[in-house]
């Protein structure tokens, strides 16, 4: 049966979520996508695309044939905005690309989105509102809640990652390391160590900073 769908945030992460969508009913028709939802009305302003924005987020009036995706890729927005609509009694859609690799035993919580060419290996366990663009997860890995796992990631086996964890591009983190709650990890860290709660890091080996 075919689905209402609805694409939170109308930025370049939403038109690519966008795509990715069309790509699965490609494969066989799943969702009749109904717009975006953005609080900036002006989000697609002199940019081409196909979908409008139909409302806000913050006034949006949830219906039950609604399902949401949600395409934020900072964990603390991402988690507000999801917390909110869930409040409302919205139900989230699980956006795993065609072309992105699972393998066997894997766990994904509800509101993932995940990118052509991402590639989980197995026994992985992924909590809810991961958004996974096309990077490595090695085996036995856990991801926390509300994580951004950007591109060309390699998240090796044993992993444990936290709660609204943020990985930047070309991020790579060697086996069986801890990362706790709330750290950003800029583009290109390497991490060799465990990483506290709450702190950023940066560089080869990666360490922490201050913005």
């Amino acid at each position: 049966m075919v689905k209402n769908l609805i694409i939170v945030g109308a930025g370049g992460m939403g038109r690519e979520v966008l795509q990715w969508i069309k790509d699965i009913n490609q494969a066989g028709h799943t969702w009749d996508i109904l717009g975006f939802i953005d609080d900036n009305a002006h989000a697609l302003d002199n940019i081409e695309c196909d979908y409008s924005i139909v409302g806000s987020i913050s006034e949006w009036d949830v219906k039950k044939d609604e399902y949401f995706a949600v395409a934020i890729a900072d964990p603390k927005t991402k988690r507000a905005v999801a917390e909110k609509l869930k409040a409302r009694g919205a139900k989230f859609a699980a956006i795993i690309h065609p072309r992105a690799r699972i393998g066997e035993f894997n766990t994904i919580g509800e509101g993932a989105v995940i990118y052509p060419d991402a590639a989980l290996s197995v026994n992985i366990r992924i909590g809810d509102f991961i958004t996974l663009l096309p990077s490595t997860i090695g085996h036995d890995a856990v991801i926390g809640d509300y994580c951004s796992v950007m591109g060309k990631c390699s998240i090796n086996g044993n992993v444990h990652i936290g709660d609204n964890v943020y990985l930047g591009c070309g991020c790579i983190v060697a086996p069986r390391r801890n990362i706790g709650d709330n750290v950003y990890a800029a583009m290109g860290s390497v991490i060799m160590t465990n990483i506290r709660k709450g702190i950023k890091v940066m560089g080869n080996p990666a360490r922490k900073y201050n913005l």
